[in-house]
């Protein structure tokens, strides 16, 4: 068996913001396997500053990944502990060599019958005129859930658009959810999620920064608004410790992105911990490519979770790769009449 790496950059169709900043490029990696006359694909997701393994050696372990390929992905795995994001493209690679097609890594009816996923519409960040124009967007392609990303411009301008929204639409009609990647200050997240409750939203992303476990339990306990964990779960590994953080915090949701969380597994185990704790859940992508969203989107079709999920990200790129992956009234579907981009996994080992 062969293995090797590829950086790819992939360029935002228009900037894209967050509380961290404006994205106008992503970064991303690939691994590709060869054996004999079947090649593999998987998509190594970093997401520079903030994936736990966004560190100047990176590129060598990728490499180091590649040159040991001979030991299988359990134990490349279990190796590349603090590496997710490589953990996530080794589970992928080895998937897609084995299938018969190296696309489709878990067969179902998503990926045979068209049936479909239901997604949230995502709002990027940006002046108000910007935003409003996303969401009667969203809104006039079918979603019935929208994530309003919140935190980087004025509070009071998000609450209006919160607002323009609720008078137009009510929470039978539309599921809000708002992001605010940990932007709240820990002496006013209380207050501003009691002012975000009254718009009847479905949950609040990570309200404030990773790393307070004492403070986000008190918020959690006392919210008015149901908390969902997104970063606070990065750089958490083993069993052991996921539990003690749910255990403390008792979040009502959690989302797991495989890219920052340990791939299917690290996220699986995540899953089994929140059903246990009765803590719902849903999967959200991390900006991957293509090749990564399409991997995340089989696998999530088989956990059958009635939530929308956030797997929308396909269209943000002027140079994504095609692929059956179609958005289509607030839902996404593998449409077999579709193919994907000629030689990709050629062209990506040149």
């Amino acid at each position: 068996m062969q293995a090797f790496y590829k950086k790819y950059i992939l360029d935002f169709k228009r900037p894209s913001g967050t509380s961290r900043g404006i994205l106008n490029q992503k970064e991303t990696w690939f691994i590709i396997l060869k054996d004999e006359n079947k090649q593999g694909i998987g998509e190594c997701g970093i997401l520079r500053g903030l994936s736990i393994d966004d560190i100047p050696n990176y590129e060598e372990k990728l490499k180091w990944t590649c040159e040991n390929i001979h030991l299988g992905k359990d134990l490349l795995c279990s190796a590349l502990k603090a590496y997710p994001s490589i953990q996530f493209g080794v589970e992928q690679a080895f998937l897609s060599l084995k299938a018969e097609n190296p696309y489709i890594l878990f067969p179902s009816n998503f990926t045979t019958d068209k049936k479909p996923i239901v997604i949230n519409g995502l709002i990027w960040m940006g002046d108000e005129s910007f935003m409003l124009e996303q969401i009667q967007q969203k809104l006039e392609e079918g979603f019935s859930c929208i994530k309003m990303k919140i935190g980087a411009i004025n509070f009071e301008t998000e609450i209006k658009l919160l607002a323009s929204i609720r008078k137009k639409y009510t929470k039978n009609q539309i599921e809000l959810r708002v992001d605010a990647n940990g932007a709240f200050p820990i002496n006013e997240a209380l207050d501003k999620l009691q002012i975000l409750s009254e718009y009847n939203l479905h949950s609040i992303e990570q309200p404030i920064k990773q790393g307070n476990a004492i403070e986000m339990e008190r918020l959690c306990e006392k919210t008015p608004l149901p908390i969902a964990l997104d970063e606070e779960l990065i750089g958490v590994f083993g069993v052991t410790k996921k539990q003690e953080l749910l255990q403390t915090i008792q979040p009502q949701y959690i989302i797991l992105k495989p890219s920052l969380v340990g791939g299917f597994k690290g996220s699986e185990e995540w899953i089994s911990i929140a059903n246990s704790m009765n803590i719902k859940w849903w999967i959200t992508s991390a900006l991957e490519s293509n090749v990564g969203l399409n991997a995340i989107a089989q696998w999530t079709y088989t956990l059958n979770s009635k939530l929308p999920q956030g797997l929308g990200t396909g269209s943000l790129y002027t140079n994504n790769f095609e692929s059956p992956l179609t958005v289509s009234n607030g839902k996404l579907l593998y449409d077999n009449a579709k193919d994907w981009e000629n030689n990709l996994i050629k062209d990506l080992c040149i």
